[in-house]
């Protein structure tokens, strides 16, 4: 089995944060300058350790082994949530780069783009898989300053690069390590997640019509509060959705917005993202229906008009069981008795390449359950043993 350099391990992501390092953790927004400079930094330590990269037109970076070998494909991505942590994504990346040393001419690497939705959602997995259109490119915008995608990648030194596609039976499997992003880990004292299935996401925008009007004239009787209609419906949720949903459902109100948004002026409108997960589609289903009901209760009752819109929509992902084996086999030896099986509450690109391929994924603590934050961390000997085990992995399916 190969033994990975945990030491250099270490040493790749330690000099990765430090592209966009922001206290205790970094800020590199997809195909911001730094973002870009991280990904031309990664795709020479491709090239260093016998890989052949490409940055591709989405801003991918893909490097190749050499040779006609089977093949497994490692992976995750680089940039970051806004002023957040330094392990989510980067950790399967460079695990990935890690087993390209050990494996020589048997793995392939990619830092997929935009996996944290600044432009889109799975911006370059689904690319690879060929599940954007050149229309969604042109009609997507920055989430956070509304700059257009094409603007983005003019200015990265995208444009005009072909987008890598993957065609299915490329690979015998896609692996991708990440930190848990949770403490179920933590809490039990355990080292290692053997991912069963990645959840759903469902996200929805509802938008709330009243009428704006003079906060301090204005009759309480005769408003169209928008932002009333609004809280009033965000707390029907909280009481609803407990009554339908699973033992590991999760939703969430993200995002509200109350126009104009002036302290003496009542809302005329207002919009409110809700997004639910779960791992089981049918509670999912059951979950929006819900959802459409306190709608209609809500549109009965007015003073406001309330719609809703689905603007996401992933189904989960069972990923695969001969992978999962393999992963669990490598944890027994290197984790005797700290490792369990777990699904994921989050979204990964793993659900994306499960599309074309095998897929599975491997977890790691995160320290106090933490991530999307500067205070995300993992413990040092718990990314190293992680690495290993997905590398003894890596080498029993290629065996296989």
């Amino acid at each position: 089995m190969p033994e990975i350099d945990g030491d250099r391990l270490l040493a790749d992501l330690d000099r990765l944060r430090q592209f966009g390092a922001w206290e205790t953790g970094v800020h590199r927004p997809t195909y911001a300058p730094i973002d870009i400079e991280a990904r031309h930094w990664l795709a020479q330590k491709m090239r260093e350790a016998g890989l052949e990269p490409e940055i591709d037109g989405i801003g991918n970076v893909i490097g190749r082994a050499p040779g006609n070998r089977p093949k497994l494909l490692v992976g995750s991505h680089v940039e970051t949530q806004n002023y957040a942590g330094w392990l989510d994504g980067a950790l399967g990346v460079m695990y990935g780069l890690e087993l390209a040393r050990q494996l020589p001419g048997q793995i392939d690497v990619a830092a997929w783009a935009d996996e944290e939705g600044h432009y889109g959602v799975f911006l370059g997995s689904r690319s690879a898989v060929g599940d954007v259109s050149e229309a969604e490119i042109d009609a997507a915008r920055n989430a956070h300053n509304g700059r257009e995608l094409r603007t983005a990648l003019a200015e990265a030194g995208l444009s005009g690069r072909p987008r890598a596609m993957i065609a299915p039976g490329t690979y015998r499997g896609y692996l991708e390590a990440h930190i848990e992003q949770g403490d179920a880990l933590e809490a039990e004292g355990l080292r290692i997640g053997v991912v069963t299935s990645i959840v759903g996401i469902w996200t929805f925008r509802i938008s709330f019509a009243g009428v704006q009007n003079h906060a301090g004239t204005t009759r309480m009787a005769i408003r169209k509060d928008a932002g009333a209609a609004l809280v009033q419906l965000c707390t029907a949720v909280q009481h609803r959705l407990p009554t339908v949903c699973g033992p590991r459902s999760v939703w969430t109100v993200g995002r509200i917005t109350l126009q104009p948004g002036a302290a003496s002026i009542i809302p005329g409108a207002a919009e409110m993202i809700l997004q639910m997960r779960d791992a089981d589609p049918s509670v999912l289903a059951d979950m929006e229906a819900a959802l459409h009901d306190l709608i209609a209760e809500a549109n009965a009752a007015g003073p406001c008009t309330v719609i809703a819109e689905c603007i996401f929509r992933s189904m989960p992902k069972l990923m695969d069981p001969g992978l999962q084996a393999a992963m669990a086999s490598a944890a027994a030896h290197h984790a005797p008795g700290l490792h369990q099986h777990m699904p994921s509450g989050a979204g990964h690109d793993a659900q994306i390449l499960a599309q074309i391929m095998p897929a599975a994924m491997l977890f790691v603590p995160s320290i106090g359950g933490i991530s999307h934050h500067i205070a995300e961390d993992t413990a040092r000997d718990d990314i190293v043993v992680g690495c290993q085990v997905l590398a003894d992995a890596a080498a029993e399916i290629l065996a296989g």
